[in-house]
């Protein structure tokens, strides 16, 4: 297999169609021999009966029906295991992935590249969307000490080599293109145009974004807990020096300490002790689900399944 192209479905229904005829149009240009991984994620809008449908129809489209929902990455990393493509391309259902770049994705990794990543320079998303995703992107290259471009998504394409070394990877909290980037392949990002969604509305609300930029910044990096410690021993030092200038001021000057500043103190302490319990319980959290070593997801149907797939 030359090239595979991984997709996973939810929302979007009405997108399916229309993204399998550009898709075949795109990567036909490329190989005659290709699949599609269409890897239905419990959608809601029963986009299963489509995927059946389009498998029916051309035999290049494996169909994956994951047995619930487990989340894009997570059903992403399935139709990854799936795969048998020496290229693979990752991209959305819902056509702001536009099908036509996987041909200058392609060009730009025969120049020697493991993997070259789409590059938004213009997204067809909310000011607010975008805003948010720029402050958690600051956030992580913060905390991981990695510089990250904010403009980098998941489409891109990638060597056999790179994705094999990925589907490895088998954390409970997962990235895709942030683990691509930390595997070290020789790599380049490639500016594509984003077009507007086809239909509908992104799955991931407010309330998930934050869920999922939680997971990441406490699943890929501990620099929360040392800046915690560092936070710490700032506000003990201060809190020491505090103490010895009231002492003075009370035996020499003759001024007696109110309860204010008694409250204040409490409630700045309590307030940090609690917070920083927080996120120690955020990492101990993670090792639980860490050690359980459940399967990542589970795939109830295959359709079109190779043989020498898994």
């Amino acid at each position: 297999m030359d090239i595979s192209v991984v997709i996973p479905v939810y929302g979007c229904r009405a997108a399916l169609p229309e993204l399998h005829r550009r898709l075949t149009e795109s990567v036909s240009k490329i190989t005659s021999d290709y699949e599609i991984i269409l890897v239905n994620d419990a959608c809601p809008q029963n986009s299963w009966e489509i995927i059946q449908q389009i498998c029916r129809e051309d035999k290049h489209v494996v169909g994956l029906e994951m047995s619930r929902n487990f989340g894009q990455l997570k059903a992403t990393l399935a139709g990854l295991d799936y795969s048998t493509g020496d290229w693979v391309v990752v991209m959305d259902c819902d056509l702001q992935d536009r099908p036509e770049e996987i041909i200058n994705l392609y060009h730009k990794a025969m120049e020697g590249y493991d993997f070259v990543v789409a590059s938004r320079k213009t997204r067809q998303d909310s000011k607010m969307k975008v805003f948010v995703s720029n402050c958690f992107y600051s956030i992580y290259s913060y905390v991981t000490d990695v510089k990250y471009d904010p403009t980098l998504c998941n489409f891109s394409i990638s060597s056999r080599q790179v994705i094999d070394n990925y589907c490895r990877m088998r954390e409970m909290h997962r990235a895709f293109t942030m683990y691509l980037l930390w595997m070290g392949f020789r790599w380049t990002k490639l500016e594509v145009k984003h077009d507007e969604r086809f239909e509908g509305e992104s799955g991931y609300n407010f309330k998930k974004r934050i869920r999922l930029a939680t997971e990441l910044l406490t699943s890929q990096s501990d620099k929360l807990l040392r800046l915690m410690t560092g936070l710490g021993m700032g506000i003990s030092l201060l809190s020491f020096i505090f103490i010895i200038i009231t002492v003075i001021r009370h035996f020499a000057l003759d001024i007696t300490v109110g309860y204010s500043s008694t409250i204040a103190a409490i409630l700045l302490m309590g307030g940090l002790s609690i917070m920083s319990i927080g996120i120690v319980g955020l990492y101990v959290g993670n090792i639980f689900m860490e050690v359980k070593h459940r399967p990542l997801y589970i795939v109830r149907t295959v359709l079109n399944e190779k043989d020498e797939q898994k």
